[in-house]
């Protein structure tokens, strides 16, 4: 434990008995008799705490401060990443049925309540007041994904049948599952296409049947899945095709900065206060959508292919507002 989490250590100590021997506390922190008594003199120094040895007790305990400002502890407090990483396992915890898993879970949510406490507030406080907030999540049937999963965990082959939006049509492939993916709330498999011969990722919504098939899954490289996946833009991906080179106003640059599209992305501030991103993508289906959402705030420079494809895309919703029937063709 670091030396913050010491100083709430000691106090709940000295506050749990009446007077606490050097040994017990040594015990529960850690550490040596000498960094016990740098910490015991910073508290009493910087922070004003009222700890006196006492001899007749034969203990450390807490007195009534005589003089100076009131004692307190520094806020302790998790990082960004730490603080999401808790309440987001609460949160799935609480949204888990009682089943199988009830008696592993409960001290599982009682141990993350602790860890919420050292922050030194009420891990139910903490709790109430960090929200999370989906977007766009869509339901997943809870069989295929269970299907889904064991096949993945095994090693297995499973053949799939998943509705294509794009086509409005079902698919049936034979695939071997090699990662399941979370992304903007909803679920991906990615697999080996054994029909393509190719690597394609299916949102696990789509899938309206699955069913383990003979064979063992075929293996491909975290290399090269991380080179397909992950190299280009979103979750449509793929080899990098292109590189998008997007010009921000100066009132949206001021969100855009801080954001990261992509690992590879570089952000250039310019004079006008706006910034211009570029960043690599394989298909514009979704960097097309993001761009979109920013309206006139956001000017493509290049490639002219996605230029002109967001232009028509603003055409085409131009012409929709103008016109007097409003339907979408």
């Amino acid at each position: 434990m670091d030396r913050t989490e010491r100083f709430y250590r000691i106090e709940r100590l000295l506050q749990a008995r009446r007077a606490v021997p050097a040994s017990v506390l040594l015990d529960d922190l850690g550490v040596s008799l000498a960094t016990f008594k740098r910490d015991v003199q910073y508290m009493r120094d910087r922070l004003n705490a009222p700890i006196i040895w006492d001899r007749e007790a034969g203990g450390y305990r807490l007195a009534v401060p005589e003089y100076g400002p009131v004692y307190e502890l520094p806020g302790l407090w998790f990082s960004t990443s730490e603080l999401y990483a808790l309440v987001a396992a609460h949160e799935c915890f609480a949204a888990i049925d009682a089943g199988v898993l009830a008696a592993h879970i409960g001290p599982l949510k009682n141990r993350i309540r602790k860890i919420l406490e050292v922050s030194g507030h009420s891990s139910s406080d903490i709790i109430q007041r960090v929200r999370f907030l989906p977007m766009t999540k869509r339901e997943v049937e809870p069989k295929f994904f269970a299907t889904i999963a064991g096949a993945l965990f095994k090693r297995r082959r499973i053949q799939v049948e998943a509705y294509s939006r794009v086509r409005d049509e079902v698919i049936t492939r034979i695939v071997s599952p090699q990662r399941l993916a979370y992304y903007r709330d909803n679920w991906f498999l990615d697999t080996w296409c054994h029909l393509r011969e190719g690597l394609r990722s299916f949102s696990v919504d789509t899938i309206r049947s699955a069913i383990v098939v003979d064979g063992t899954a075929l293996d491909i490289s975290e290399e090269n899945l991380d080179a397909h996946f992950a190299s280009s833009y979103g979750i449509f991906a793929g080899e990098i095709k292109n590189w998008a080179i997007l010009r921000f106003s100066p009132m949206r640059a001021r969100w855009v900065e801080y954001e990261q599209w992509h690992p590879e992305q570089t952000c250039e501030h310019l004079d006008d206060g706006g910034c211009r991103l570029s960043l690599p993508y394989s298909d514009e289906r979704e960097i097309l959508m993001d761009i979109l959402r920013h309206g006139a705030e956001v000017v493509v420079e290049a490639p002219e292919s996605l230029r002109e494809l967001v232009a028509a895309e603003l055409g085409k919703a131009g012409d929709l507002y103008r016109s007097r029937e409003e339907r979408f063709l």
